[in-house]
């Protein structure tokens, strides 16, 4: 099957001469699934469904941020005059004791979240592309310890926020590939 496949692969460049698009293949991270009636898309702030501060904040900068370094679409802040708006919920977040040290406290911590996510072409009422389970799972240190041994909570909230910028960002990055590469 992986002979037939190279073979085909060959002839298809041989025939098409230095040009491969006509044999579906494109350079990954370069195309985009997304109709070209669709040039701005709004990016309105995501919906925080969890008790987690300003998380909401952090989700949808680094969702435009994404989408500005990567891409030639016009990103605006809402929907209004936009061809293509994308819509988000984070709808969980959970941290949870992932490893525990020698006096059997937490040492460790996953911190997961799930969000929805749709992006809809706003002239043509429809969906183009969503994913209404995404789970995102980041693994963070408890630091810092007293004398006694104990966890120091103001190292603990700094690791978590730290965390959640890490899961934040690797979020976006697996939703602007997801949209432009349709997968």
């Amino acid at each position: 099957m992986r002979r037939a496949l190279t073979t085909l692969s060959v002839l298809c460049v041989l025939s098409g001469g230095a040009s491969v698009s006509g044999c579906g293949y494109a350079l990954a991270g370069r195309g985009s699934a997304l109709p070209p009636s669709v040039r701005t898309v709004g990016i309105p702030m995501f919906t925080n469904r969890t008790t987690v501060f300003n998380l909401e904040t952090t989700v949808t900068t680094k969702v435009r941020a994404e989408f500005i370094g990567r891409t030639k679409y016009v990103i605006v802040p809402t929907a209004s005059g936009a061809d293509g708006v994308l819509i988000g919920e984070v709808t969980s977040v959970s941290i949870v004791p992932s490893a525990f040290n020698a006096q059997q406290l937490a040492s460790r911590y996953a911190i997961t979240m799930t969000a929805r996510v749709e992006l809809r072409d706003v002239h043509a009422d429809m969906v183009l592309w969503e994913n209404p389970s995404l789970v995102f799972r980041q693994e963070f240190d408890a630091t810092g310890t007293q004398g006694t041994g104990a966890i120091d909570a103001t190292t603990f909230f700094g690791q978590d926020t730290n965390a959640l910028d890490r899961l934040s960002g690797e979020f976006a990055r697996s939703i602007v590939s997801a949209i432009l590469e349709a997968f």
